[in-house]
């Protein structure tokens, strides 16, 4: 089999996008440093966006969906802020999964720890966890206290 020459600027464009969903910002930040010619990165997103090859809605859900489980929304937020994406859909994404957070929250603890903290370290350590994961002050506080899942939010 024939070595192929370097790839092109489209190529490793692809080749980022055939793994997981990546938005434009992501793209240019990986992308540029192989650009040999100025514009050039640009016109080869714009065109990977007019074939809808890049969907910041796409990635939007993708990431939604692969760390919900385990994120809260603080840090759900902060990923997708890093990616560049349109501020509405970020906030639109977050506003879907403020129902299931305290839910969410309640099954990463779970996962961890046996049992409600029985003194002020063990309620230290489990509020940090759960604070390191991106869940908010009150559905902490609601885990912690062993309130029923019933309870609004």
């Amino acid at each position: 089999m024939p070595l192929l020459g370097p790839l092109s600027l489209k190529g490793r464009a692809l080749r980022l996008l055939s793994g997981r969903e990546h938005s434009r910002a992501e793209l240019e930040r990986k992308l540029a440093a192989h650009e040999e010619e100025p514009g050039q990165l640009a016109r080869v997103l714009d065109e990977l966006q007019a074939r809808d090859f890049i969907n910041e809605q796409r990635v939007v859900d993708s990431v939604v969906h692969r760390r919900s489980a385990k994120l809260g929304a603080l840090r759900i937020r902060q990923e997708l802020q890093s990616k560049g994406l349109d501020a509405d859909k970020v906030s639109d994404a977050l506003a879907k999964l403020k129902s299931s957070e305290l839910a969410r929250a309640r099954e990463v603890w779970a996962r961890k720890f046996e049992a409600l903290p029985a003194d002020a370290a063990a309620r230290g350590k489990q509020a940090r966890f759960l604070a390191a994961r991106g869940f908010d002050g009150e559905v902490v506080r609601r885990v912690l206290s062993g309130s029923e899942p019933d309870e609004g939010l």
